[in-house]
């Protein structure tokens, strides 16, 4: 079943969570199953990389749906966005965690090469693993996302089906009025899966 992705961050983030991404990078594939997403609303999210405006950086999350925002954090690391919503609305949902369930040597070949990785637990726990487990980085930023898991897109999305339990709180490591958990519980993840990352508060 394809994913509706028409509507803001808040709607899309929950049907994330058990959908299945893929991705096909120097001939190479990876399946995962979404476990952990964050939501992210421009002009009203002071957590949101739009909050200030359209920017050539930022420009790829108003819009239209369905493409990757991608972008270096920190100067570190890659994290990888579904964008959704309408067109000249900055709106996109972050994937924070998934757990590889196709492609396994692959993954772990490019994490070992990125750094340490001791289990496949960890494999794509965390947004910056998970874009290294996928072989993306910030020339797949504006990338269209296809809905045929297994037709011949670089990256393709796809809903994991039926129901599942969801634990909602607050978002990992934003700092300033964007990390209050109280007033934004915009980070989702499905309840007691061990690929989840683990929980750090910024400075609000």
């Amino acid at each position: 079943m394809n994913l509706d992705l028409s509507g803001t961050a808040l709607d899309v983030a929950p049907r994330l969570l058990g959908g299945v991404l893929i991705s096909r990078v120097g001939g190479l594939s990876v399946r995962v199953r979404i476990v952990e997403v964050e939501a992210y609303l421009g002009a009203h999210d002071p957590g949101s990389h739009a909050y200030r405006g359209r920017t050539a950086r930022n420009a790829v999350m108003f819009g239209p749906a369905g493409h990757l925002y991608v972008y270096r954090h920190l100067g570190l690391h890659h994290c990888i966005n579904v964008v959704c919503g309408q067109p000249g609305t900055a709106t996109a949902v972050l994937l924070r965690a998934a757990e590889v369930i196709d492609g396994e040597k692959v993954a772990w070949q490019r994490r070992q090469a990125a750094g340490v990785c001791r289990t496949p637990r960890d494999l794509a726990r965390g947004p910056g693993r998970l874009a290294v487990a996928l072989g993306l980085t910030g020339e797949h930023d504006g990338v269209a996302i296809g809905f045929e898991v297994d037709g011949p897109e670089l990256v393709a999305l796809r809903s994991g089906g039926g129901a599942v339990p969801v634990v909602r709180g607050g978002r990992v490591g934003v700092n300033g009025p964007g990390g209050d958990s109280q007033r934004y519980p915009w980070r989702y993840h499905l309840a007691g899966d061990p690929h989840v990352s683990a929980f750090r508060a910024g400075k609000v």
